[in-house]
């Protein structure tokens, strides 16, 4: 008997969800043992307060489920975060979810709070992971181009594609992948049309703590009159640099965080439980000295980064935050950027990320991101590699 294929086919939505091409430069740089500037995978050292409070955990016997929305010391060592770096009060009993990653934060966000058939709107360039997420659920991206290099936001253009079926505004401050910091003024204005239109705004905060050149962070949720219509969302796996053991959070009103929850832990059931008494462990014990630490050895990173990328005859865009370049690449050969983020690591040996992966409308053709990271030794060996490079 033949196998019958016309119900045994994917979803209608898996055609337009395609393989990160983060994921995708990653293997390939993995396969020719080159340097990874494509994935932001943060492997700096984790500090030893985190490592430690972790493997107790393990040897405490912290190996089973926890409560759906974390432990309680994390979510109290979190709500006190909030308060003191982010201007956010918050309940940790009430208001306060432990996630898997900030990713499987804004899962489950959209998952209570959207339909599908609704529109969001975001800012581009923007984060893959977002635009994919919105679509798996069905729910329609609306992407408003910031000014190429100086990202600054139209806000007519941000008017102008709100419509009746938007529900909500996604912010990423500071930005993967350009790097912007939405000033005070551009969060009170976006603050303002969520206000008009009545719209949730997403805000991902994951790189909260990565500022240079004394740029500001500032949370939406800290702006009069958006504590209601605001789910923070931000994690620990950038600022520990323990981007595998998947420890996010979110905080927003108690007449949304029940939902949340229930999606989270239908479809996660929890963020690992050792971990999270670790991540615990690093709020409670690091010291604002180790966050500004931290941004300065960054801003190093990359500094070293845009002036090995303008050595190599590129044009780097300098970010004020996160821990990613955009640069100008238009000598690289190659008629697309997927091309040339290949042909720059053969020649290399130095993996990056097609621009394109953060545009829609044909932009983003001449561009690749650069994550910078990583290990000094390693981000010094991919310096050098590209300065050798030759147009």
């Amino acid at each position: 008997m033949g196998i019958a294929t016309e119900k045994l086919r994917l979803s209608e939505i898996s055609p337009r969800i395609m393989q990160s091409e983060i994921r995708s430069m990653t293997v390939e740089c993995d396969r020719i043992g080159g340097v990874n500037l494509a994935q932001g995978v943060c492997d700096t050292e984790v500090p030893s307060a985190v490592v430690e409070n972790a493997i107790q955990a393990i040897h405490d016997g912290h190996n089973i489920y926890t409560r759906l929305d974390g432990i309680t010391p994390l979510r109290q060592a979190i709500a006190r975060k909030l308060a003191h770096y982010n201007g956010i009060n918050v309940d940790p009993e009430s208001e306060v979810l432990v996630t898997s990653g900030a990713t499987g934060a804004l899962y489950a966000t959209c998952l209570a709070l959207l339909d599908p058939g609704d529109e969001v709107v975001l800012f581009e360039p923007f984060y893959g992971y977002h635009v994919n997420t919105l679509l798996s659920l069905r729910i329609q991206p609306k992407p408003v181009p910031l000014a190429m290099h100086t990202w600054e936001i139209d806000f007519d253009a941000l008017r102008c594609v709100i419509t009746p079926r938007t529900r909500a505004i996604i912010v990423n401050s500071p930005s993967n992948p350009c790097g912007k910091v939405f000033t005070r003024a551009e969060l009170e204005q976006i603050a303002a049309l969520a206000e008009e239109h009545d719209l949730f705004i997403l805000t991902d905060e994951i790189y909260e703590y990565f500022l240079f050149d004394g740029a500001e962070h500032v949370s939406p949720g800290s702006l009069p009159g958006m504590a209601e219509r605001t789910i923070t969302i931000s994690g620990l796996s950038k600022t520990f640099s323990i981007t595998g053991w998947r420890i996010g959070y979110l905080a927003g009103d108690k007449r949304w965080l029940g939902s949340i929850g229930y999606f989270h832990d239908l479809t996660y059931v929890c963020a690992p439980s050792p971990f999270q008494y670790g991540s615990s462990a690093g709020l409670v014990e690091l010291t604002d000295t180790f966050y500004a630490e931290m941004a300065t050895e960054y801003q190093a990173k990359r500094d070293l980064l845009c002036g090995a990328l303008q050595d190599a005859g590129f044009t780097p865009s300098i970010p004020r935050g996160a821990y990613y370049v955009l640069a100008d690449v238009s000598a690289v050969p190659g008629a697309t950027a997927r091309e040339k983020a290949r042909n720059l690591l053969k020649e290399t040996g130095v993996a990056a990320v097609a621009g394109t992966a953060f545009f829609t409308g044909g932009r983003g053709e001449d561009i690749l991101r650069f994550c910078f990271a990583k290990r000094d030794e390693d981000l010094q060996r991919a310096c050098d590699l590209l300065r050798s490079y030759r147009i």
